[in-house]
């Protein structure tokens, strides 16, 4: 039995936590946990800088034939607000970024079987041509997933031809909880652990961006979370050691089941839970420096202390986002950069924009 107080002491010199020794954490009090994530965030970033990102969310399709019993978004294509999104109509709401500063779109939808290759290749390249300084950063590991099953190409094979297109960047969307034993739980359908796994390492072997994720409040026990957490950094020794390019950061959430299958199922998770869960995460994740808040599903306020919990990031602008808030995330899903900006000063941090790779600019 490893006590709290001795993993603890271990974390604050820096030595890398085992599995048991990460399970001992979610027993520790949590301003000593915050502590020692603070000390290690101020250790491994800018001390005094908490970085943000100007981008859009841009779905172009809620069509999906996956239907994970989480999600309030997708439809089916009999449904009357079905929609797929023409490529001037992308292009209109990247022009609107344009025009407040952004840099990054982050471009996702359903796993329409509707939609051949031709289609993504031919969007990317419109996309380019027409925006060519903001970065797509496009397609979950799902959506390639369904992307092999219908055309029978490998996730190589794909990814490579849309970097050849214009990809920049594979989002780690869909990453929920690593354990399959809780995805086939929440939704049967759900690309399992492997094959995320599996796409998002082509992805970083082709030198795209990509980054971590994890939401919690599925009912999922606390090793699951140091499971989940452990394949995340293991992953990231992976491709650092043999790309060169791992994950940019990690990005953490909480449930959101409101206008879902699984309201009143899934327990969700408290802020207590979600900062505890972040500190543990700052310890965990030694080999990833930035660490993201996550204000649309807790509010600005829980996100202004997670920047004292281990993280070093206030995330994005979310210029439009219809994914979280259709499950029933927090009222504001978007926020101008000076209301970010403020927020940061507020918690009293230096705000500096970023890029999607984290990279100051």
């Amino acid at each position: 039995m490893i006590r709290p107080s001795d993993a603890l002491e271990k974390a604050a010199t820096g030595i890398r936590l085992e599995a048991l020794e990460l399970l001992a954490l979610y027993d520790a009090p949590l301003p000593e946990l915050a502590s020692v994530a603070h000390t290690l965030r101020l250790e491994r970033t800018a001390a005094e800088r908490v970085t943000y990102l100007i981008d859009r969310n841009i779905n172009y399709t809620n069509i999906c034939n996956v239907g994970c019993n989480f999600c309030a978004f997708y439809r089916t294509p009999r449904q009357n607000d079905a929609y797929t999104l023409r490529y001037e109509q992308i292009s209109e709401k990247v022009a609107e970024l344009e025009a407040i500063g952004g840099t990054r779109i982050l471009l996702q939808g359903g796993v329409n079987p509707a939609l051949p290759f031709e289609w993504y290749l031919e969007m990317l390249q419109y996309l380019k041509k027409h925006h060519p300084r903001i970065k797509l950063d496009a397609f979950s590991p799902e959506e390639i997933l369904g992307l092999e099953k219908i055309t029978g190409l490998s996730a190589l094979e794909i990814i490579s031809t849309m970097k050849n297109a214009g990809l920049d960047g594979l989002p780690g969307a869909g990453g929920e909880i690593l354990e399959d034993e809780v995805r086939l739980e929440a939704a049967p359908a759900r690309i399992p652990s492997a094959d995320w796994f599996r796409i998002l390492d082509v992805a970083q072997s082709l030198g795209l961006y990509t980054i971590s994720t994890m939401v919690i409040g599925f009912g999922e026990t606390m090793q699951h979370r140091v499971n989940h957490l452990l394949k995340i950094r293991d992953q990231q020794d992976k491709a650092l050691k043999e790309y060169n390019n791992g994950f940019s950061g990690f990005a953490m959430w909480t449930l959101q089941t409101e206008h879902t299958r699984l309201h009143g199922k899934a327990p969700g998770a408290t802020a207590h839970e979600y900062l505890k869960n972040l500190a543990v995460s700052r310890i965990a994740l030694d080999n990833i420096v930035n660490i993201q808040v996550s204000w649309p599903t807790l509010g600005f306020k829980v996100g202004q202390v997670g920047l004292f919990y281990g993280a070093n990031d206030f995330g994005s602008t979310m210029m439009e986002e219809n994914v979280v808030s259709a499950a029933g995330g927090h009222d504001r899903v978007r926020v101008t950069e000076k209301e970010i900006i403020r927020h940061i000063t507020d918690a009293g941090f230096t705000a500096a924009q970023r890029n999607s790779r984290f990279q100051v600019i």
